[in-house]
């Protein structure tokens, strides 16, 4: 098994930020600061690091920012692609989007471009892709869940036995971490350029036992206030 990154990859950097306002007036969110490096340039690193290739990055709020931003970056091992929304596109309509700027086999790895998350395990994507494809069901999204944060104490969704499920009360909720591995049959429904949001889509093949995932043991934070951003850079 290989634990170089073999499939496309994108990082979701149209959010307006509206909760991180002021700080979002003038700066896009994946281009706000943790430990002198930005957000994206985070997560950028670690995707080279891990042997990816192609990169799509989404943008829409001072999208131009990201455009500059990228240009005056080095990551000679990465093909990155921009994928300007006019208007932002919500989720998955943004995913599709992307998704016409890279060469898609089956799966590609999704993470949000406001999540610090410094030590998530990229080494095991490929292999976790491997397991997908040699699954005698069909599986259209592997979602990646943390234990819940004090801002969702209430959590996302449940797993059991390895199938992402509805909360319920019998079972531990827990957090979506803003990453995950997506088919490209999960978005088939849509149009390039369609406003779309995620979660239903989601909850569609959920229904079907179509959607797995993971509770990872890591750092992450999302980066969703001002507040949550000064306690990163203490």
């Amino acid at each position: 098994m290989s634990s170089q990154i073999q499939i496309p990859c994108m990082v979701l950097a149209a959010g307006r930020g509206e909760r991180m306002r002021p700080l979002t007036d003038h700066t896009p969110k994946p281009l706000l600061t943790v430990k002198n490096k930005t957000l994206l340039d985070w997560h950028l690193e670690n995707l080279s690091r891990h042997g990816a290739h192609q990169v799509a990055i989404n943008h829409a709020w001072l999208g131009e920012k990201i455009v500059q931003h990228i240009k005056n970056s080095s990551y000679p091992d990465l093909e990155i692609s921009l994928s300007n929304e006019q208007v932002a596109l919500e989720t998955a309509g943004g995913l599709k989007q992307g998704m016409s700027l890279m060469t898609i086999q089956d799966y590609f790895f999704v993470i949000n471009g406001d999540v610090f998350c410094p030590d998530f395990p990229f080494s095991t994507i490929q292999d976790t892709v491997e397991h997908l494809r040699q699954s005698k069901a069909v599986v259209l999204a592997h979602l990646f869940l943390i234990k819940n944060p004090e801002h969702n104490l209430s959590g996302d969704f449940s797993l059991k036995g390895g199938l992402i499920t509805e909360k319920s009360d019998t079972l531990p909720s827990y957090t979506f971490s803003g990453a995950g591995l997506y088919h490209q049959d999960l978005l088939k429904g849509i149009k390039i350029g369609e406003i779309a949001k995620l979660a239903p889509i989601l909850r569609t093949a959920m229904s079907h036992n179509q959607v797995t995932g993971e509770l990872l043991n890591v750092n992450w934070v999302d980066v969703g206030t001002p507040e949550r951003l000064a306690e990163l850079n203490k």
